[in-house]
């Protein structure tokens, strides 16, 4: 399991080699999330259609080991945009990926960029 892990690592927008076009805005579904595969990695992708804003994170549940998270709750606590496991409600700063229920384990999240109705997520490799 410690290699699936290690494939997930934060990606600030300064570290971002390549932007991978991942779909059209219209193939996301508003204020939810959706799965999309790069490489070996699952990606889930939300859109917050109230600030018009996008993020990207792993799509592995760290708690679990599962490939969930695009199926997850997405919403916000205390104005940090966050999403919920749909597995044990677990939840996670979509910002950052800190853990927001104070436990160790943290996921990975990817910058995304909207050009022309088109999605990008950037990435280190």
């Amino acid at each position: 399991m410690e290699e699936i892990v290690n494939l997930y690592q934060t990606v600030q927008h300064a570290d971002v080699i390549s932007w991978i076009w991942v779909g059209a805005v219209n193939d996301f579904p508003e204020n939810a999330g959706a799965c999309i595969k790069h490489k070996s990695r699952q990606i889930a992708v939300y859109h917050f259609t109230r600030t018009q804003k996008w993020y990207a994170c792993q799509n592995l549940c760290p708690h679990k080991m599962e490939m969930v998270l695009a199926r997850g709750l997405s919403g916000d606590a205390g104005g940090i945009p966050k999403l919920a496991c749909p597995m044990h409600k677990k939840t996670f700063s979509l910002e950052d990926g800190s853990n927001l229920n104070g436990e160790d384990y943290s996921i990975a999240t990817y910058p995304v960029k909207v050009e022309d109705g088109n999605v990008y997520i950037g990435f280190a490799d």
